[in-house]
């Protein structure tokens, strides 16, 4: 169990101080470490938790310390916030979850930080997580800062989430989105089409998914040779909502994965082609995630073509060579805090813009690259409003008569198993926006454009 704990607190601090992904590095340390069953999943319990609810515990911390967290050595934090989230809520017994992360503090600066250490967690541990919560919200200055205390979220992405539930009529159900981001998500695995069959349980919604009953994917993933995958059933529909748009695809068409990187959708896709007689390329500007791409795409057997370019540019020296181009763009990651909760700590309202600018470009070139009656999707992995709506609102007022909207929740509801939710946005789009709390997935967004013509 110490070994456990361990491995929590080094992917605690390469986050920290490496902006390091836990989703990436975690399993990698659970191996080095030589830690299975039980052991692997309280590490992963204690990464997870620690991160998920960070935000609320540095309130709890700041208060039981007395001083501000940005005055306590980072690695002495890190290895206080570990300990509060076995005190608060776990069932850890308390000395072992003192005792331990004191060791740690001591490791990291020595016997003064170790009994700073120890005090504090000894007065976290004085207290239940209710009371503490009680104690911190009352302190808070206003109620976006109270309900960043108690739901562990900033309070710039609080807002953003009450603004892009407040564009579908349901700004009531901010709470419920903030608890699921900080619920552990099942793990979720698409059987590539025509090549693999979903099993028991099904997903809800995705007619490619199914879900894992506990244990690790990994296995299972290596003995299909890939043809069976772990992915979000939200990214799941939103790749078949482009694949599978209209019926009947023309034998020959040529799509386009532009931003594919790591590449789910792009083997999803890959395998779609194939049943269809479709020719898909794929693209990715980064050489590691272009390499993730290829892993991706084994377990299809059609030719695919993985380019490391700028999608901008690409797409410019290929006017009108695309019948689907599929725009999975950068973004802040908002919309699958579940699952990578470092990213609310780890991106500001000021990485908006850029990121906005940038999606607005990409989405700019591939219309470029579109045949005329062509369809783009337009995916981000985030529900913030200028990343999704403001983006497709912009193009579409830029190139006026060019591109005809099309309803992407009608394209959802189409290849969807399961009858879905989907909220009409106040500006009458036909945008489809999926959520955590309301549909179990990722908070995936998606637009389809048409390339008049």
């Amino acid at each position: 169990m110490q070994n456990a704990r361990r491995v929590a607190f080094v992917v605690l601090r390469a986050v920290a101080a490496d902006d390091a992904y836990a989703n990436l590095l975690l399993p990698s340390e659970i191996e080095r470490a030589g830690l299975d069953g039980a052991d692997a999943g309280l590490a992963t319990e204690l990464t997870y938790g620690t991160l998920r609810r960070l935000g609320t515990y540095d309130a709890i911390i700041r208060m039981a310390a007395k001083r501000a967290t940005d005055e306590i050595d980072p690695a002495v934090l890190d290895a206080i916030r570990l300990g509060a989230h076995q005190l608060l809520a776990t069932r850890v017994a308390p000395h072992a979850a003192v005792n331990e992360q004191v060791e740690l503090a001591r490791e990291a600066g020595g016997r003064g930080p170790a009994g700073f250490a120890n005090a504090v967690l000894r007065r976290v541990g004085e207290r239940t997580f209710e009371v503490w919560l009680e104690v911190a919200t009352e302190a808070a200055r206003s109620d976006d800062e109270r309900l960043a205390i108690r739901f562990s979220h900033p309070v710039w992405v609080i807002r953003a989430f009450r603004r892009a539930l407040a564009a579908e009529g349901r700004a009531d159900e901010l709470e419920a989105l903030l608890e699921a981001d900080n619920t552990a998500p099942r793990v979720t695995m698409a059987a590539l089409p025509g090549l693999a069959e979903p099993v028991e349980p099904r997903t809800a919604y995705a007619p490619t998914g199914f879900g894992l009953m506990g244990g690790d994917p990994e296995p299972l993933v290596r003995d299909s040779g890939g043809r069976i995958r772990v992915q979000d059933e939200g990214s799941q529909l939103v790749a078949l909502a482009l694949s599978r748009l209209g019926g009947a695809t023309a034998d020959g068409e040529r799509w386009l994965d532009m931003c594919a990187g790591p590449g789910g959708k792009t083997a999803l896709l890959a395998a779609e082609a194939e049943r269809a007689g479709a020719v898909l390329d794929a693209n990715e500007v980064s050489p590691h995630r272009a390499g993730l791409v290829r892993r991706a795409l084994e377990a299809v057997p059609g030719e695919v073509s993985v380019a490391e370019r700028d999608g901008r540019e690409l797409a410019a020296e290929r006017p009108g060579a695309y019948d689907r181009i599929l725009v999975d763009a950068p973004c802040t990651g908002l919309g699958a805090l579940r699952r990578r909760p470092e990213a609310r700590w780890r991106k500001t309202t000021s990485d908006v813009p850029e990121l906005a600018g940038l999606q607005e470009q990409l989405l700019r070139a591939a219309v470029v690259a579109l045949k005329p009656g062509g369809v783009i999707a337009y995916v981000t992995c985030s529900p913030h409003l200028a990343e999704t709506a403001a983006v497709v609102s912009r193009i579409r007022d830029e190139l006026g008569d060019e591109l005809e909207e099309l309803d992407a929740r009608a394209a959802v509801r189409a290849v969807s198993v399961g009858e879905i939710d989907l909220a009409a946005p106040a500006d009458g789009s036909g945008r489809a926006q999926l959520w955590p709390h309301r549909h179990g997935t990722d908070a995936m967004f998606l637009a389809l454009l048409r390339k008049r013509g």
